[in-house]
């Protein structure tokens, strides 16, 4: 009976002490993150797997021999990355920042197929409300030479049913890239970014 009371006095003391000092453990927190060095959370794909495979993408093509026999800098158009995997992965975030960095580099142009619409909106408007020689011309947007497409596929294992404490999953993606030539259908430059994670998380835990 005296080592019971004991524990429930000790365990009173402990709660008054965590009560008194705020309990940190379950205080709201915020905190900035470096994007350049946000790690892995798990085996899964994340936003630090897509800056690193698209810069490595960009930096594949501009120092591509395809890209160095241009005349000039090629008129492209983003027509979009197919998910293959199992889980959602936003492709337009992924063709963005590709986009971004290649059009930063001033070695590629790309048509805004996205905003197609608007801009024959816009220029219909200006064509009717502009004062003369202001207005946009109509008929003069340049057409794309290529096409950029591609496929971000995934493999993934778990380790087998046993008795253990933890289980450990690898994952293994691959990104492929290819620029295709509108004209004529042939694919002109192509590359492939993989990488592969694994993750063990407890059976039992949070």
């Amino acid at each position: 009976m005296r080592d019971v009371m004991q524990r429930a006095i000790s365990a009173g003391l402990i709660g008054v002490a965590l009560l008194g000092s705020g309990c940190a453990a379950f205080r709201s927190k915020t905190t900035d993150v470096d994007v350049d060095d946000m790690g892995h959370m798990k085996a899964h794909y994340d936003a630090t797997d897509m800056r690193n495979i698209t810069q490595s993408v960009v930096d594949d093509m501009i120092a591509s021999a395809f890209l160095a026999q241009q005349p000039e800098a090629p008129i492209m158009v983003m027509a979009g990355v197919e998910n293959r995997t199992s889980q959602y992965v936003d492709t337009k975030n992924l063709t963005d920042r590709m986009r971004t960095l290649l059009i930063n580099s001033q070695e590629v142009n790309f048509i805004n197929a996205a905003r197609r619409d608007d801009l024959l909106k816009e220029q219909g408007y200006q064509t009717a409300n502009v004062t003369p020689g202001q207005a946009a011309a109509v008929g003069q947007q340049l057409g794309a030479k290529y096409m950029i497409t591609g496929s971000l596929t995934e493999m993934k294992r778990t380790q087998p049913r046993e008795v253990r404490v933890s289980k450990t999953e690898v994952r293994y993606y691959k990104l492929t890239i290819e620029v295709t030539d509108v004209t004529t259908g042939l694919i002109k430059w192509t590359t492939e970014e993989e990488f592969a994670r694994s993750a063990r998380k407890p059976l039992i835990g949070w």
